[in-house]
């Protein structure tokens, strides 16, 4: 079975929360996750608009954004960040989310790289922004 997680190394869904503040405890840093999704060619708009509409509240997400790849045309990076690790992990529970991975499972070609992160803070995320 396809976990969200995998569908996010190049997957995704909508940005949530626009000014969201992350207030997390110093013992439970922010997660943030940066992957790369391949479509089966010529889908890469079809996968889009899935993930798009697939999750549109996720608790504990800061920012859920993807890309299309101006160098791949089959290419999606999904760059995410979470108040913290354990908001994600249950996020892959959520129904809007497997419901997303079903429909975007046929259209899924492969991954390409993932990167697990901790963010320290940005414009719309609170904290540093230096």
């Amino acid at each position: 079975m396809l976990e969200r997680r995998e569908l996010i190394l190049g997957t995704a869904a909508a940005a949530l929360g626009g000014g969201a503040v992350a207030n997390t405890p110093a013992d439970k840093p922010m997660y943030g996750l940066i992957g790369k999704m391949l479509a089966k060619p010529g889908h890469r708009d079809a996968l889009l608009a899935i993930l798009l509409d697939g999750t549109g509240a996720m608790p504990g997400c800061l920012s859920y954004v993807l890309a299309k790849d101006p160098t791949n045309p089959d290419a999606i990076w999904i760059t995410e960040t979470w108040d913290n690790a354990e908001s994600h992990t249950a996020s892959l529970q959520l129904p809007a989310v497997q419901a997303a991975i079903t429909k975007a499972r046929p259209l899924i070609a492969g991954f390409g790289e993932r990167f697990e992160t901790q963010p320290v803070g940005g414009v719309g995320l609170g904290g540093p922004t230096a």
